[in-house]
């Protein structure tokens, strides 16, 4: 009885989807799949699961700024999407069966560093491959050319915090960072340990320095206390002054004579990593040790710039997309 009851049906069905297969949108359809000119609907539903199910996984949530225990102020960090259904409409276009080109959105961090107020920074966001060269420059000019030759030949832009003394004295060298595309940072005017002075002095050793900055045509983000010496009082003022109290993540100890190239190089492998900043300065030493640095560096896949990039919240990662589109 129930073998009988099947056949019915199935001698039921069968006029139905002949029926169907003979409605002519579907037929010009079942046509037009044959000929590869359309693509089955359950390929695309294909598509688009696997599309989700991909970008679930290579979507990153943003990074907000922090206040750290060790590191104090740590930057925000962007954060991507895959935008789904642009990636899905673009793939189904070119009729592929999976995405040639991804369609990625950045998206922003809900705390950014200026949130934090005025706080010191040592480091970059822990999520960004990249670091940078951060050059405190209070005395000679001897090694500045050769290690200038060295950057430039690297394609490395760094971050020259300059001496206001010695700024006064040499104002087309430091023209010339300038051009080269370099950033110039404030590192007080006449070299002072800061913590404890009174707040006028901070302010003017400063601002001194800063007005000869603005006489080449650029202002100052950041400030580096010298000897890293600083205090709240210190990084308040800077930020009154609409700059940054920036530190270190690494340092070479170049000012030392007892402090090999080679050991420098070690320093800065063993300590280097995302969202470094490496402090050094113009010595014969660091022109030895600099292009080992840098490809020390990269070898460790981070990308070089200036501390402002380092400190941004912007990506590193290339932002895939597609003309036109």
């Amino acid at each position: 009885m129930e073998n009988r009851l099947k056949m019915r049906w199935l001698l039921l069905a069968v006029p139905v989807v002949g029926l169907i297969l003979f409605i002519p949108s579907v037929s010009a359809y079942v046509s037009a799949v044959k000929a590869g000119e359309a693509e089955p609907v359950f390929q695309q539903d294909q598509l688009r699961q696997w599309i989700e199910e991909e970008a679930d996984r290579r979507d990153e949530p943003p990074r907000d700024a922090r206040l750290d225990s060790i590191w104090k102020a740590i930057p925000d960090y962007e954060g991507i999407t895959i935008d789904r259904e642009a990636t899905y409409q673009l793939a189904k276009k070119r009729g592929e069966k999976r995405p040639s080109h991804w369609i990625v959105k950045t998206v922003p961090s809900k705390v950014s560093l200026s949130d934090l107020g005025a706080q010191p920074i040592y480091r970059g966001n822990e999520q960004k491959p990249m670091a940078a060269l951060m050059i405190n420059v209070a005395w000679g000019t001897e090694h500045l050319p050769t290690m200038l030759e060295i950057l430039q030949r690297e394609r490395v832009k760094a971050t020259f915090f300059l001496d206001g003394s010695w700024l006064k004295k040499h104002p087309k060298e430091a023209l010339q960072l300038l051009e080269q595309g370099h950033q110039l940072g404030n590192h007080a005017y006449s070299h002072p340990l800061m913590s404890g002075m009174e707040a006028f002095k901070i302010k003017r050793e400063i601002e001194k320095t800063e007005a000869l900055i603005r006489d080449l045509g650029v202002r100052s983000q950041f400030f580096a206390p010298p000897a890293g010496d600083y205090d709240q009082q210190v990084v308040t003022i800077a930020h009154q002054l609409g700059m940054k109290t920036v530190l270190w993540t690494v340092d070479t100890v170049d000012w030392k004579k007892s402090s090999s190239p080679g050991w420098m190089v070690d320093r800065v492998k063993k300590g280097i990593g995302n969202g470094s900043l490496v402090l050094m300065h113009p010595t014969d030493r660091t022109v030895i040790a600099l292009p080992k640095i840098i490809s020390t560096i990269k070898e460790k896949g981070l990308k070089l710039g200036t501390v402002d990039e380092v400190l941004s919240s912007k990506r590193v990662e290339h932002v895939e997309s597609v003309p036109g589109f």
